[in-house]
C-alpha cells in the first residue's frame, strides 16, 4: 500500500518529538482497539478518552514509559479532536447511556494542543454527562485553568506524589519540575474555580510513605473534593515496559488495602471509595465480536507505540489492532495476525 493510501486510512506523520515520529490520527481511522489512543470502554458509564501519548515528564515509576527519556517508545500520537468526540458519542450511543468522559492516557492530556476544544465539544454533547481529566500538573498556567473552566471541565485528577521539591524532581525524572508551582495552581483550582480537584498520589513503598500522607492532608486543607472524593492513593504496579525503580516492592492488593485502611484512620478521611461515590455503575459494553485466537487480516497503518510493534486497521476499518513481534512488517503491508488479547476491546495480535 502506498503512502497516499495510508493517509486515506487516517494516519499522517506530522513531525518528530524527542526523535520519535509524531503521528496524527484523524477521520476515517477507527478510534477503538488500542490502549494508547482513542476510546476505552471497560463496562461502566465512564469512558477513557485518550487524545495524546505525549508527556513532558519522565517519572521514575511511570508504568507506560512516557516522556523524553523513554526507552521503549518508537512513536508518539495525537488524535484529531472532532473525530475523537464523534467516537465518544458513537460508543456511548452503543452502550445506551450518557457517560463521564475521563480524558487520560499514556501521556499527560494537558500536552494535547486541542485540549480546550476537546473539553468544550464533549461538554456540549448530549451523550456526555461529565468531563474530567488526569494530569501531573506540569503544564498548568493561570490562563489554561481559566480556559478549562470556561470550557466546562468538571474535575481534575491531579497526580502529586510528594510536597518536597527535591524529591519531586527525582520522582518526576525531570530537573525543571517545580512541585511548589503545581501546588499553587492546585490551590487556585480548589479555591477560585468551579472545577473540582481530586488528588491522587502514587505510593512507592519505602520511597514516599510519609509523603503521600502529607499530600492527602494538604488536599483536605486546600478544599479538594467539592463534588467527588478529595483524594485517592494509587498503587504502584510493576510493568514489563514501565519504569520500575530498583528496590521498590510491589505490594499485593491485600497488603495495599490494609495499609490504605490504616492511612484512612490517620488522615481522617476514607481513601477507599465505592463506585457510587464516584457516580459509576456497570453498563453494557461494546462487543468487538472478536475472540482470542481469531485470525484477522489487517492493514498496517502506522508505526506502533512501542518498539517492535505496528498499528493496524481491520479490513472493515472498524477497529485498531496492535501487532506485536512485528519484525519485518512495514507500514503499508497487509498481514494476517492471530489475536492474543481482546479484553476491554483492546486488541493485540501476533503475526500468523
Amino acid at each position: 500500500m502506498q503512502k497516499t493510501a495510508i493517509e486515506e486510512l487516517g494516519f499522517q506523520i506530522r513531525g518528530y518529538v524527542w526523535g520519535r515520529p509524531l503521528v496524527l490520527v484523524k477521520k476515517p481511522a477507527p478510534l477503538m482497539g488500542t490502549v494508547f489512543i482513542g476510546v476505552i470502554d471497560r463496562g461502566t458509564n465512564v469512558l477513557q478518552v485518550r487524545p495524546t501519548t505525549l508527556c513532558p515528564l519522565s517519572c521514575i515509576f511511570c508504568s507506560v514509559d512516557a516522556g523524553p527519556h523513554s526507552r521503549f517508545r518508537q512513536a508518539e500520537f495525537i488524535v484529531e479532536p472532532q473525530w475523537l468526540v464523534e467516537w465518544v458519542e458513537r460508543v456511548a450511543r452503543l452502550k445506551g447511556v450518557a457517560v463521564e468522559a475521563l480524558i487520560d492516557g499514556v501521556g499527560d492530556p494537558l500536552t494535547y494542543p486541542w485540549i480546550i476544544e476537546l473539553v468544550s465539544m464533549l461538554k456540549r454533547s448530549s451523550w456526555v454527562s461529565t468531563v474530567a481529566l488526569e494530569t501531573h500538573g506540569a503544564p498548568f498556567s493561570r490562563r489554561l485553568i481559566e480556559r478549562l473552566e470556561e470550557a466546562g471541565l468538571d474535575r481534575i485528577n491531579l497526580s502529586l506524589d510528594t510536597l518536597n521539591p527535591d524529591k519531586a524532581r527525582v520522582l518526576a525524572g525531570t530537573k525543571w519540575y517545580d512541585v511548589k508551582r503545581v501546588m499553587a495552581f492546585a490551590e487556585y483550582i480548589a479555591r477560585d474555580t468551579s472545577i473540582d480537584l481530586h488528588v491522587t498520589p502514587v505510593w512507592l513503598p519505602g520511597v514516599n510513605d510519609r509523603d503521600v500522607i502529607d499530600v492527602i492532608k494538604w488536599a483536605l486543607r486546600i478544599g479538594a473534593g467539592k463534588r467527588w472524593p478529595p483524594a485517592t492513593i494509587q498503587k504502584y504496579i510493576r510493568h514489563r515496559y514501565g519504569r520500575n525503580p530498583r528496590g521498590v516492592r510491589e505490594l499485593s492488593w491485600a497488603e495495599f488495602w490494609r495499609m490504605i485502611d490504616k492511612l484512612s484512620s490517620e488522615v481522617g478521611v476514607r481513601l477507599r471509595q465505592t463506585m457510587e461515590e464516584w457516580g459509576m455503575r456497570y453498563t453494557p459494553r461494546v462487543d468487538s465480536g472478536f475472540r482470542e485466537g481469531d485470525i484477522v487480516k489487517l492493514y498496517v497503518s502506522a508505526p506502533g507505540w512501542l518498539r517492535n510493534e505496528v498499528l493496524a486497521v481491520t479490513l472493515d476499518r472498524r477497529w485498531l489492532v496492535t501487532v506485536v513481534s512485528s519484525r519485518g512488517i512495514r507500514v503499508g503491508d497487509i498481514v494476517l495476525a492471530r489475536l492474543v488479547r481482546v479484553k476491554d476491546n483492546i486488541l493485540v495480535a501476533k503475526p500468523h
